[in-house]
């Protein structure tokens, strides 16, 4: 296979076999935790080979593309549980290895490692934000739309953030029970919600970025972000960042705390705390009705959000620990939705006398999401062993605020303006039991590392109903209450066991194997491996390869959700997949997600300090989950009727584009393709400091290998589906800049350039002199958002060794996505296109914040 990025990307050219490159070294090594230094040492992130003896100033970790400076802060003593090698200055991973002890520098796969330091100094006040500063591959939504804007996702290498496993401390984190529903390149994705565990709380974040399906079960196809939590057993920090946009709006405000406790003489606790309030922002453009910005339809959603997490560990003899992890965090969020005017009311009184001049409908979510873990590990006879037990829930309560019910106006005369239209309940116990021992065999130099474990898994997934109002006739404006037919509880159980071989072939050659097999009471058996191999030839240069396959359950949201979405010319539905109304137009059941990974690369240090990575890699994702049952017009409103929908009557007259109806199916298969790319170099300035240069780059393609048909031979996507899932991600995204700090320490400054690429949509041409009514369901306008670069800076200085304060703005010059032409506008207002994942819209954000250590 020949891959050509010159034509691809406009940037460079090589060719190469895919299966025949050996993959990168990511090698990095952390002297202790972010928030656990000596006040005398540096927090010291640097890409060698494992043979590598030269020492380079700190620098930036690898892919995270913001580099480490020169820290202070109190004397911490690690407790019992800390993650740190006592007696080395360089990270032990956790991830992608089932090996104790392994450093970062010695990984088989491909690892990024971000401190709690360079999370902070990303101005950014949660950590999904924070991340997208520092990592090229990893991406985030312009924005979104109803439901869809009040839950934080992300996505890794340009794949569905369905596609990504979340980690806590290594135990799975539940998902959140709230679908993004609308289209674009995220529909039908129930992440974790990573901004629901404290920012306060994290110790550093491990960014696997391979496939890891047989390592650590479904989800794993595009890699794992693992978040490992605060374990100090002493100290207390506090951080606030405030900040607001370029237009004046958005304002933002977070406040962070955390502080650790012995327990005894053994054991610890942590407690960390957040509190974040954001405001609305307004980027709509004139509403072609009233020639005015009264539709607040794009923008960002007002949230508060509080939460907070504990951590602790006791060892109950000096070879058993017992360890408990509890987080919890709530959330308000309110999203606009497009403008009713006032004239539109005329046929119903009781609107119009509630709202004379109109109204915007919010809708609302009461969010509330926790998690407990509790569990034992130890040693038993050079054995390492840990049982644990994880209990997660998600429950979103959606509603609708300034709305009316038109149906229930027309038939009593009343109508109230705040409904709960919709609920979601996501619940997860997961349990496991994990062993691993190095053994020594006689005719064999090396340790032979055996682990292997087994898992059981109940997941559930509820819907209900809305109030009696909500659901009445054609059911609440904006967004309709779920009927009694669309509600119910769902669940499956899943048990598993895996087995992982890991050693030297070879003084310089490492390999590592590993097989898992998992059985879901709702689908299928799945059998998954991988092999992964690292040879380092000289003390400068080292290769890694792996190749795996994957399998990603349907997720039972995906199997049984059912909505309507109102907008005031138009109407679109979401089905479950063996609802009636989906069954007669030919749906069928869901079958699992497949797919093969490789990976390859090579990282070399030519000159010294100057380190340089390569990363490439292949995805084919199989049997892909999307919205795939596409009906219009009549044959909509028939599915939607079949379900216990009800449209206005209104909807007689709209356009048959403009009235559909969707559910998920396996409808596509893709092949994604791209490359990794870092270097890394520090120049010392003598006594005025040094400075610490880096580059990231992504390069990233998917492209669609197969899509299904229809019972009469029909594709199941249009050519805007296969846009979301094809170019709605950036093809590439490069990163780079540098960090100066002063030879007293007191002072550092960051200044990085962000190079966001292109996206390719396809619009939807819309008709009429207020562009009310949707043209066409089969033809639309290829839209290209431009690449584009934005610029972040910051300066901080220290005032005393333990208190700090932070000047800084992310997108200084406020640059924002490409116009949307005129005539792909509904009603004129959404100016910039929010199915994609470039350049959000907000545009410049400026921010202040201040960090006391005690």
């Amino acid at each position: 296979m020949i891959f050509d990025l010159n034509r691809s990307y406009g940037l460079l050219r090589f060719n190469f076999k895919t299966m025949g490159l050996l993959a990168t070294t990511f090698i990095l090594t952390d002297t202790t935790s972010c928030e656990a230094n000596a006040a005398s040492s540096t927090v010291t992130s640097t890409v060698t080979t494992k043979a590598t003896k030269r020492k380079s100033a700190a620098v930036r970790p690898v892919e995270a593309n913001r580099q480490s400076v020169a820290l202070t802060a109190p004397l911490q003593r690690a407790p019992v549980s800390a993650v740190r090698a006592a007696d080395s200055g360089e990270t032990v991973i956790v991830t992608g290895t089932r090996e104790t002890g392994k450093k970062a520098r010695d990984s088989v796969s491909p690892i990024d490692i971000v401190t709690a330091r360079q999370l902070a100094e990303t101005g950014m006040p949660d950590l999904r934000n924070a991340l997208a500063q520092l990592l090229p591959s990893l991406t985030m939504p312009t924005g979104g739309f109803d439901t869809g804007a009040l839950t934080d996702s992300f996505s890794l290498r340009g794949l569905s953030p369905n596609e990504t496993l979340v980690l806590v401390d290594g135990k799975r984190r539940h998902t959140t029970a709230n679908i993004y529903a609308d289209p674009g390149p995220q529909q039908g994705s129930t992440p974790v919600d990573i901004d629901m565990i404290p920012l306060a709380a994290i110790d550093h974040v491990e960014i696997l970025r391979d496939g890891a399906s047989a390592q650590y079960g479904s989800d794993a196809v595009a890699g794992v972000v693992n978040v490992i939590l605060k374990k100090t057993d002493h100290g207390f920090h506090a951080r606030s960042i405030s900040g607001i946009t370029a237009a004046g709006d958005g304002f933002q405000q977070g406040i962070y705390l955390d502080g650790g406790a012995k327990l005894g003489s053994r054991g610890y606790v942590h407690i960390s705390g957040d509190f974040l309030h954001q405001d609305h922002t307004y980027r709509s453009a004139d509403d072609l009705r009233t020639h005015s910005k009264i539709n607040k339809l794009l923008g960002q959603p007002e949230q508060t959000r509080e939460s907070v997490s504990i951590t602790a560990g006791y060892h109950l003899t000096d070879s058993i620990e017992a360890y408990a992890v509890a987080t919890y965090a709530h959330r308000h969020a309110e999203s606009y939705q497009n403008y009713r005017t006032a004239s539109s009311l005329a046929k119903y009184p009781a609107y119009a006398a509630i709202y004379p001049n109109g109204y915007s409908p919010l809708e609302t979510l009461e969010e509330n999401d926790w998690e407990v873990t509790a569990g034992l590990k130890g040693d038993l006879d050079h054995w390492h062993w840990d049982l644990s037990s994880v209990y997660g829930r998600d429950y979103d309560n959606i509603g609708l605020k300034n709305s009316a019910n038109y149906s229930l106006a027309a038939a009593t005369g009343q109508t109230p303006t705040r409904f709960a239209v919709q609920g979601f309940n996501n619940e997860m116990w997961s349990n496991s039991f994990d062993l691993s021992k190095a053994f020594h065999i006689d005719g064999w130099p090396h340790a032979i590392n055996v682990a292997g474990g087994a898992t059981y898994r109940y997941e559930s997934y509820a819907i209900g109903t809305g109030s009696v109002a909500s659901t009445y006739g054609s059911g609440s404006d904006a967004l309709a209450g779920t009927t009694y037919q669309n509600a119910g509880h769902f669940s499956r159980d899943v048990v598993g066991g895996y087995i992982d071989v890991a050693t030297h072939l070879a003084k310089n050659l490492q390999l590592d194997l590993a097989g898992r097999y998992e059985h879901y009471t709702d689908v299928s058996d799945t059998e998954t491996g991988k092999a992964a191999l690292r040879y380092d030839p000289l003390p400068w240069l080292g290769f890694r390869s792996t190749i795996s396959n994957g399998f990603h359950a349907p997720t039972l949201a995906q199997e049984y959700y059912s909505s309507v979405a109102l907008s005031p010319t138009a109407a679109r539905g979401i089905i479950g997949a063996n609802s009636p109304g989906a069954l007669a137009n030919g749906a069928t059941s869901l079958k699992p997600e497949r797919s093969t990974s490789a990976t390859g690369g090579i990282i070399i240090e030519p000159v010294k300090k100057l380190h340089i990575t390569a990363d490439v890699y292949q995805i084919n994702l199989r049997d892909q989950i999307l919205p795939g049952g596409n009906v219009y017009g009549d044959q909509a409103i028939t599915a939607l009727n079949a379900n216990g929908f009800q449209l206005p009557s209104e909807a007689a007259s709209w356009s048959s584009a403009s009235l559909s109806t969707h559910w998920f199916a396996n409808v596509a298969s893709t092949r994604t393709q791209g490359l990794d790319i870092t270097a890394t170099y520090p120049t010392s300035l003598g006594v005025y400091g040094h400075i610490d240069w880096d580059v990231g780059i992504n390069l990233n393609r998917t492209r669609l290998t197969h899509q299904g048909t229809d019972a009469q031979g029909n594709n199941l996507l249009t050519a805007q589906s296969i846009a979301y899932i094809t170019t709605g991600y950036p093809r590439s995204k490069m990163i780079w800049g540098g960090r100066y700090t002063s030879g007293d320490g007191k002072l550092s400054v960051g200044l990085h350039e962000i190079r966001w690429g292109q996206t390719t949509s396809e619009l939807t041409y819309y008709t009429g002199a207020t562009n009310s009514s949707a043209l066409s369901s089969t033809d639309f306008l290829p839209f290209r958002n431009t690449p584009k670069f934005v610029t972040n800076l910051e300066v901080t200085y220290h005032v005393m060794p333990k208190l700090s304060f932070t000047i800084g703005g992310n997108n200084i010059f406020d640059k924002r996505p490409s116009r949307v032409p005129d005539g792909n506008r509904y009603l004129g207002v959404p100016q910039y296109y929010m199915s994609t994942s470039q350049l959000g819209m907000n545009g410049g954000f400026y921010y202040l914040r201040a960090d006391l250590s005690l």
